[in-house]
Order: structure tokens, then sequence, then C-alpha cells
């Protein structure tokens, strides 16, 4: 039997994430200390409510927090901290300064490749109430969950692409090999001015 690739275009991944939307979470305003490249959220409280409701961020020492059991404070990437400043739902402080949502901006983009590109997908998923985490353990931008880790397993693995960027044969063949061993679809995501588009790859025998 040989094996081939069937491309799924965004129709379809649309009407995927439009089955899993759910209620916003709203969550009172929080705050988080800048620290190098990462944003802590010290209080427990708060770090607790931000984890168990929509999964943002990684408890300290916690390799596979439960929320219930989560009694310390939060480690939240720059792109999660950007997101909830955007929402207006942190306020972030560095040496006891306040970091301005611009200020943080240029800092992502110092830190993240194609940092733009990067966010409007992860803001398209989380606005869709999607769980998105860092993808790197997979080799791509981001792991996507429907309800969350230790819940589910993350379904899609996606990786941005610019309009402009070329995908080789072998890069395509590598990546659907890789979402297939780990029982996940992979997604390429394409930012455009107003939309992200999703094109997906699926494994089937002819």
């Amino acid at each position: 039997m040989s094996a081939g690739i069937r491309f799924v275009y965004s129709a379809r991944i649309e009407s995927l994430i439009q089955l899993f939307i759910f209620k916003s979470n709203h969550f009172h305003l929080m705050h988080g200390e800048l620290i190098e490249n990462r944003i802590v959220i010290w209080d427990i409280k708060k770090s607790k409510e931000l984890f168990s409701e929509s999964y943002y961020g990684k408890p300290i020492g916690m390799a596979k927090p439960k929320p219930e059991e989560i009694d310390v404070p939060l480690i939240l990437d720059l792109i999660e901290g950007h997101y909830l400043q955007e929402k207006d739902q942190l306020v972030i402080n560095s040496a006891k300064k306040k970091i301005t949502k611009m200020q943080l901006l240029e800092i992502c983009r110092k830190e993240y490749h194609n940092f733009d590109k990067k966010y409007q997908v992860y803001k398209d998923f989380r606005d869709k109430n999607y769980i998105v985490n860092p993808g790197i353990k997979f080799g791509c931008d981001f792991a996507v969950y429907q309800r969350g880790p230790g819940i589910d397993h993350a379904p899609y693995l996606v990786q941005v692409h610019n309009k402009t960027d070329s995908v080789t044969s072998t890069s395509v063949v590598l990546a659907g090999r890789l979402a297939t061993s780990v029982k996940k679809h992979f997604i390429l995501a394409i930012p455009g001015s107003n939309k992200v588009n999703y094109l997906a790859l699926d494994w089937w025998r002819a």
C-alpha cells in the first residue's frame, strides 16, 4: 500500500474550529513581573485561576500540574502575556515600572522570529477559546488543544508560514509523518491582512 498526502483546505478547518467555541473566560485584573523573557504571576490565587480556567502559563516546578494542586507562581510566555495585556487583563511591571503594550510588543518582536504573524495565529485560536501551547517539542510553532493539556491530547500541530514562503515537498512529508506518528493533524497557518487561512495535511492510503 502506498501512502500519500491529502490537502484539506481552510473551509473544513474553520468548521472544525467553530465546533469548539465556548463561552469566553473573564479574569479579574492581574499583575505580572517581567523577568528576562518571561512574565511571572506571583499571586498564587490568580495563578491558579488563570491556569485552571484557560491553561495559560506553567506553574513553577510542576511538570504535570493539576489545577487543584497549584500552590506556586505561574510563568507566562511573552506571547501569552502580550495577549492578556491586549485584553486589558494583565498589568506588567519590570523593576517597579509599568511596561506599556508597545514596549512589550517590541520585546516580543526581538525575542520571536516573525512575531506579528505568529501572534495573529495565536490570537485567532485563543479568541475562539482553544488552548494554545508552544509546539517546540513537536518541531512546530504551536500545539493546540480543544480543552486543555492533561484533559485531551493536542489534536493540532500548527506551523505559521508567510504567504511568500516556499514549502518543499520534503518538509511537507516530514511534517505529515510527524503528525501522524503522534496521532495529530498538521496545519499550516497562513496569516493574511484580515484573517488566517488554514491548510491541513491528511494522510491517506492508496
